[in-house]
């Protein structure tokens, strides 16, 4: 088994119109450098020479790691969790719109420390978590008293169970894009909706930090959609994209974290101005948003 994986081709259309486009550093661990290319077909982006799955757990190991940690050290940390609290409430409407449950059956994959998958059994729903870090496992335990399962258990999950599947900054990820969006169609009930949401490098505050922006994150992120990227593979997946919604507080939060990288220090100031203009600049088109969540209907 390779250690190392290098594309030839586009893995979201099969191009092999690929080409290197920006080389970033991975700030939060080993500060090795990784480069990023693009397929000029679908414009979807990936980081070249990742390491293979059995090999990648070591650039997770970090206490700076929040989703994983749970941590509060530091303003950026901090402002995390208060953020994420109110958020969680909006993730939970948002199930309830889309889905048109009061009460479902759920799947939260890549659950971290059990938040969002505690505040949808609080809600009365029966939910599955997922997480394949053991240490997001012992905090979720610790927190919520959730066990949750590895991710290994998605294979073991049968047809037509879920009304709805959850990724909350989790696709960009896995390694098996392919074979996860050809288990999603297996277990969604007939018209379950499949909920998606990701960093998008079209944004404004992505295009001003370029190499710095921190939602490239590599080499934890593999992938890194654009709106356009993402319609093409849920084309070829055999689903259908029914809206795009806004995060507006990631703009803030990711302009903070580059900041960081770019300058070496916090500069809340800026941070919050270029996320501010961010957001101006995408309340015309929510497709420019920092990150986006992603609707989507199994036909």
């Amino acid at each position: 088994m390779a250690f190392i994986i290098n594309y030839d081709h586009c893995l979201c259309c099969g191009s092999a119109a690929i080409s290197k486009v920006l080389t970033c550093t991975d700030y939060t661990v080993s500060h090795e450098q990784f480069d990023i290319w693009k397929c000029t077909s679908c414009t979807f982006r990936f980081t070249q020479c990742v390491p293979a799955a059995d090999y990648i757990g070591s650039y997770y190991q970090s206490s700076d790691y929040v989703s994983h940690s749970d941590s509060k050290k530091g303003l950026i940390n901090s402002l995390y969790h208060i953020v994420r609290n109110y958020t969680l409430k909006g993730k939970r409407e948002l199930i309830r719109k889309t889905t048109g449950l009061e009460q479902g059956v759920l799947l939260d994959i890549g659950a971290g420390t059990g938040a969002f998958t505690n505040t949808m059994q609080q809600a009365g729903w029966n939910v599955t978590g997922l997480e394949p870090d053991r240490i997001a496992r012992e905090n979720a335990l610790t927190n919520y008293n959730l066990n949750l399962a590895e991710l290994g258990e998605l294979d073991n999950l049968v047809g037509e169970t879920f009304d709805a599947i959850t990724m909350w900054h989790v696709l960009e990820h896995v390694h098996d894009l392919h074979g996860y969006f050809e288990k999603f169609f297996e277990i969604l009930k007939p018209g379950g909706r499949l909920i998606v949401a990701v960093p998008n490098y079209t944004s404004y505050d992505a295009t001003v930090y370029k190499d710095h922006w921190a939602a490239y994150d590599v080499p934890r992120h593999l992938y890194h959609f654009s709106p356009k990227s993402m319609q093409v593979l849920l084309e070829k997946e055999g689903f259908m994209l029914e809206t795009i919604k806004p995060m507006w507080f990631d703009s803030f939060y990711v302009s903070m974290l580059s900041e960081k990288y770019k300058h070496g220090k916090n500069n809340l100031l800026s941070a919050v101005w270029k996320g501010l203009v961010s957001n101006i600049k995408a309340m015309s088109d929510t497709t420019k948003c920092s990150s986006v969540i992603y609707i989507i209907r199994k036909k």
